[in-house]
């Protein structure tokens, strides 16, 4: 992608993120019925309603790309430039009155995701970052912090159901043991601390591209590392985060590594 397209497609992004917030903050305001998935997860009018404003944005600024969405699929063929949009992350905390979801959309380009939008707009922010533009918090750049010791780090945990029944929950427990303080923040949240340096570490074991994408590209350009808990980068299939300051992200995957050998 050259640097008029990436500059463009970024602004479209944040255009099709405020799209979306109109959208989720009349429903908030309004309130919404609640149906099921055929996974049994929430869907609401909102998410299917901010999907289709992304869509339609994303679709004009960048008519060769195809799109994935959470609520209406893939529209095009992967490889080459795809967005990834999940309109409403965090829908059981919207229906449950809590301002912890978000709006996620990114690019890839390939098998390389170059930029993402990370919009929270209840809670009351919004993150962006390009590949090699930098991570950006509101119109300020930010940056992950500069911790180097776990017995100074705070980490933060989401969903973590898998990893309660994994060779590598001894390793966590001890992990969060050794840190300085730990908090379940979840969603977008924590990864917005992260990015911002306010803490250091972020761990989650059932997740979804869709869920992280953006969220990939605000860490890494915000300084920070984010890999799986095996230490690979994130791909369509991703389905867990280890994400961090560089030294911290580095001793926890030596202990999770070390601790997953020891149980094999």
């Amino acid at each position: 992608m050259n640097p008029e397209m990436a500059v463009s497609a970024l602004a479209a992004a944040r255009e099709a993120a405020a799209a979306a917030a109109e959208v989720i903050r009349h429903y908030w305001r309004r309130g919404v019925e609640v149906e099921l998935k055929p996974d049994a997860t929430p869907v609401t009018v909102a998410d299917r309603e901010a999907e289709r404003a992304i869509r339609q944005i994303l679709q004009e600024a960048l008519p060769q790309a195809a799109i994935y969405g959470e609520e209406f699929g893939l529209d095009g063929e992967r490889g080459g430039l795809l967005w990834l949009v999940d309109p409403l992350d965090g829908t059981k905390s919207f229906v449950r009155r809590t301002p912890f979801f978000s709006t996620q959309i990114a690019l890839m380009d390939g098998d390389a995701l170059v930029l993402g939008v990370s919009s929270a707009p209840v809670y009351g922010e919004t993150m962006w970052a390009s590949a090699g533009g930098g991570a950006w918090l509101d119109g300020a750049r930010v940056r992950v912090a500069d911790t180097g010791v776990l017995g100074e780090a705070s980490v933060s945990t989401g969903n973590i159901k898998t990893l309660t029944a994994d060779a590598r929950w001894d390793a966590l427990g001890a992990l969060i043991r050794d840190s300085n303080r730990s908090r379940g923040y979840g969603d977008f949240c924590h990864y917005h601390l992260l990015a911002r340096g306010s803490l250091d570490l972020v761990i989650e074991s059932d997740v979804n591209i869709l869920d992280i994408a953006a969220l990939t590209v605000i860490v890494r350009e915000a300084g920070g590392v984010f890999t799986d808990l095996e230490g690979a980068p994130p791909t369509l299939d991703t389905r867990s985060v280890l994400a961090g300051t560089p030294a911290i992200h580095r001793q926890a995957l030596q202990r999770l590594r070390k601790d997953a050998a020891g149980a094999s």
